[in-house]
């Protein structure tokens, strides 16, 4: 059986570019990786070990360039191994990365679409938003973050769409507000919305697309659940959508916003905090 890990084949994930951003809590790390970014899609993911005894941890990749062969991974530091491949330099080599894994964005032009990026999840709602102005969408882009120190890929998510509007929490930079404040003003102004997608902290997914079905606009989301081996055997991503049980890597990681049980992911994303805080406490103590 042929494997899908390139670095198991003898190439290797080079990191060819690292950037820290919003305060150092996010890291951008471009990847040598040509067979993935030659087939990767917008919407679609990756799961990556930094080292031999490393965890699998899936990531959403935050764009590719095929010409280039590398892909684009954009995270936030919040467990072992995000801190573990925040410490990672140019020219230094990620073990595993298999991909691209999951279904690719359904783009099409319907219109007008609305492209909502909350936190980290701006850079994954990047390639996707870049995506719908290219099909000839009329797009308008909400981001925001708690603070303006927070924010990534303004100017990026800029170019990627005909219209930008920015929020923070506490109203450092932009609208003072969420960007559900911003989204209902613009439901409430234009009845020509087609589509509205939304990716970021579950809660803010999870306010969005209760809003967004009381004007009966189509929402979808992007789910990122505990998972394990990322081909649909081990069911540790499952969630429930529409009254039945998905597989977020396989069936995901898009589903209908207004049919996604909310309450019961954020139960299974919980499940093991204790043993993450246990491992990052000993990561910084001891740096394994």
């Amino acid at each position: 059986m042929k494997n899908l890990s390139e670095g198991r084949e003898g190439r290797l994930y080079k990191i060819i570019y690292k950037r820290e951003m919003a305060e150092s809590t996010v890291c951008h790390l471009k990847i040598e990786a040509p067979r993935i970014a030659r087939k990767a899609k917008p919407g679609q993911f990756v799961v990556l070990r930094v080292n031999e005894t490393g965890e699998r941890i899936p990531m959403t990749m935050g764009g590719t360039n095929p010409s280039e062969g590398t892909i684009d991974l954009i995270f936030q530091v919040v467990g072992k191994s995000t801190a573990l491949m925040r410490t990672l330099n140019i020219g230094d080599v990620i073990t595993d990365i298999i991909g691209p894994l999951g279904q690719p964005t359904h783009v099409e032009n319907l219109g007008t679409v609305i492209c909502v990026g909350g936190g980290t999840g701006v850079a994954v709602m990047y390639p996707i938003t870049k995506a719908y102005k290219e099909a000839g969408n009329n797009v308008i882009a909400i981001i925001g973050a708690r603070t303006k120190d927070l924010l990534i890929l303004e100017e990026e998510m800029r170019e990627a769409s005909h219209d930008l509007r920015v929020t923070t929490d506490d109203g450092s930079y932009g609208h003072h507000g969420f960007v559900t404040d911003v989204l209902r003003k613009i439901l409430d102004e234009r009845k020509d919305v087609k589509l509205i997608v939304g990716i970021g902290p579950v809660p803010m997914m999870k306010f969005l697309s209760k809003m967004t079905k009381e004007y009966g606009v189509k929402t979808m989301v992007s789910l990122n659940p505990i998972m394990v081996d990322a081909t649909g055997m081990c069911g540790a991503c499952r969630v429930t959508v529409g009254g039945k049980t998905k597989f977020c890597c396989v069936d995901g990681p898009e589903f209908d916003g207004h049919e996604v049980d909310y309450d019961e992911l954020v139960k299974r994303q919980r499940a093991y905090l204790k043993e993450q805080k246990v491992s990052i406490d000993q990561f910084e103590a001891i740096g394994k």
